[in-house]
């Protein structure tokens, strides 16, 4: 295994999740203030897990996105 290799491929896989997170992330938040389900200025708390079967593990992480 070269450890050099795999730190970039996970930095790749890690960008890509982000980004694309941060994206419907933005799109449900906009749809949900349109419909009125939100009004734009509440705290929601988001949860991401992280699963990789080949190595058996789950990892989650929580917090809290604050809208104003």
């Amino acid at each position: 295994m070269n450890e050099d290799t795999v730190n970039m491929e996970i930095r790749k896989f890690l960008k890509k999740v982000g980004i694309t997170s941060q994206r419907e992330i933005e799109k449900a938040l906009q749809e949900a203030i349109e419909a009125g389900r939100l009004q734009g200025n509440e705290k929601i708390t988001a949860t991401m897990t992280l699963e990789i079967a080949e190595l058996g593990i789950s990892h989650t992480v929580s917090g809290e996105i604050e809208l104003e």
